[in-house]
């Protein structure tokens, strides 16, 4: 929308706030400006109103006045984007729409490894509900305590483990968008085998709230993995990296559940501004692989498959020097050294 375009005046405000009922319909400064920043500070915005629907009657209610009213809407889910992607521009003429009230996990099928969770469901929460089911969705970021589904959804979010799982797009079977037209599209298909017409589901995942307002989806679950095992090596280069990817994958195929490479200054600025952190292989190198094999079988299985990664590793000169988690908190310490990487 043209930075000149004049903000709401206070009937249409006032119509705005009527859908969503006055305790969510946020026009004090102090309860705003959260919405106004992302987490790096350096996007800052501007907004008369944040909209916090609870039903997705409610979203498409607030679009439908919007596309009449020729009103720019920005979506937003947990906030946690770095390219301001969810922070309104500075000419207060956006409504910001916040989606964290829609934060309900409707089923958990187990029989058929699917979730169906609202748009504002934290994703640590949904891990949770999958793993109280003896299943895993397997999306998994650095932000997971405080992304929200809808936000992943949008933006067709990677994670750790794109090599095993995919992105986004590969973890959702179908999707309930809320249509500037006040429609809504109920697309919650939890058909796996679906080869029906037009794939819209895909044309919305990725679109970032530019066709349509995701406030639902059904999501995949995988088996729950018996047993992980981490490593972390150090290598001279990128060229060690890609020949010791390869090893992993003839090791572990589907099991390699991910393999990140990092260079030497993101290991010195870790271990120089976050408090705690440490060097985790004795000697520099100028390149580490952090990567993690899952197993059905058993964490025995993991931890074999990763001893036989590293010996062929060695072997073949490409692994300089590496240590494998052989706890729960070592492991937990090599994924802590990810997020602050990430």
């Amino acid at each position: 929308m043209d930075a000149k375009t004049p903000s709401p005046d206070g009937d249409l405000i006032a119509r705005f706030a009527a859908i969503v009922g006055p305790d969510y319909a946020l026009r004090d400064d102090a309860a705003i400006a959260p919405f106004l920043i992302e987490p790096r500070n350096k996007f800052h915005g501007a907004t008369p109103l944040v909209l916090r629907p609870g039903t997705v009657e409610e979203v498409a209610a607030i679009l439908r006045l919007a596309n009449e009213t020729g009103t720019a809407i920005v979506p937003q889910s947990g906030n946690t984007g770095v390219v301001g992607g969810q922070v309104p521009d500075g000419s207060g003429s956006q409504v910001v729409l916040s989606l964290a009230r829609l934060n309900r996990i409707r089923e958990v099928d187990a029989a058929g490894d699917t979730m169906t969770a609202e748009a504002g469901v934290i994703l640590a929460d949904a891990h949770a509900a999958a793993d109280a089911a003896d299943r895993l969705f397997p999306l998994s970021l650095a932000s997971e305590g405080s992304c929200r589904i809808g936000g992943n959804l949008s933006t067709n979010a990677g994670g750790t483990g794109v090599l095993a799982y995919g992105n986004t797009r590969d973890l959702v079977l179908g999707v309930e968008v809320a249509l500037a037209s006040g429609e809504v599209w109920n697309g919650l298909r939890k058909l796996r085998k679906d080869n029906t017409g037009y794939d819209l589901r895909d044309l919305f995942v990725g679109a970032e709230g530019t066709l349509g307002v995701i406030t639902a989806a059904v999501l995949r679950l995988v088996p729950k993995p018996r047993g992980k095992s981490v490593a972390l090596v150090g290598l001279k280069d990128p060229a060690a990296a890609l020949g010791l990817f390869a090893i992993a994958r003839r090791h572990a195929g589907r099991s390699l559940t991910a393999f990140e490479l990092m260079p030497r200054i993101a290991i010195e600025t870790v271990v120089r501004y976050v408090a705690g952190a440490r060097d985790p292989i004795a000697g520099p190198h100028p390149w580490y692989v952090l990567f993690e094999v899952s197993s059905l079988r058993s964490e025995a299985d993991a931890e074999m498959t990763v001893e036989a990664i590293f010996g062929e590793g060695f072997s073949d000169d490409l692994v300089e020097d590496g240590v494998q988690a052989r706890s729960l908190e070592q492991a937990k310490a090599f994924w802590l050294l990810r997020d602050a990487l990430s």
